[in-house]
């Protein structure tokens, strides 16, 4: 019986072992089509969860694009993360892929100037080559 628990642990530890590192090939994919660079968004993420405050609070903003906001900076400030945070450049991926797909949802139903008035003046230039050209 022992025996057989312990093959059974075994068994489900890689599977979970998998699955990770299925999550992290699709993150990086993503990272990649979204043409992201890491050590360019660092510091943007450093100041996302001010500026996803700021911009749930703005009225520009439709109450389906703040709930897509708030699940967003639940999700940058929340201690569990897909893949540990101490893992050298891969280890804020998910973080980064994450703000940025909602930055690109929140684009298609909020006037740009609110997006980029809700983050720091500093972040604002790596924000407006990460956002595109403007209409």
């Amino acid at each position: 019986m022992v025996a057989a628990l312990s093959r059974r642990a075994v068994l489900v530890l890689l599977a979970l072992l998998v699955l990770v590192l299925l999550v992290w090939v699709a993150l990086a994919i993503v990272a990649r089509r979204q043409r992201l660079r890491p050590g360019q968004l660092l510091p943007l993420l450093g100041a996302a969860p001010g500026a996803l405050r700021r911009l749930r609070a703005d009225p520009r903003v439709p109450p389906r694009v703040r709930i897509v906001v708030l699940l967003t900076l639940l999700w940058v400030v929340s201690p569990i993360d897909l893949i540990p945070e101490f893992l050298p450049v891969i280890g804020p991926l998910d973080d980064v892929v994450v703000v940025v797909l909602a930055l690109r949802h929140v684009m298609r139903h909020v006037p740009r100037a609110a997006v980029i008035d809700a983050w720091p003046p500093a972040h604002r230039p790596v924000l407006e080559d990460l956002l595109g050209p403007g209409p």
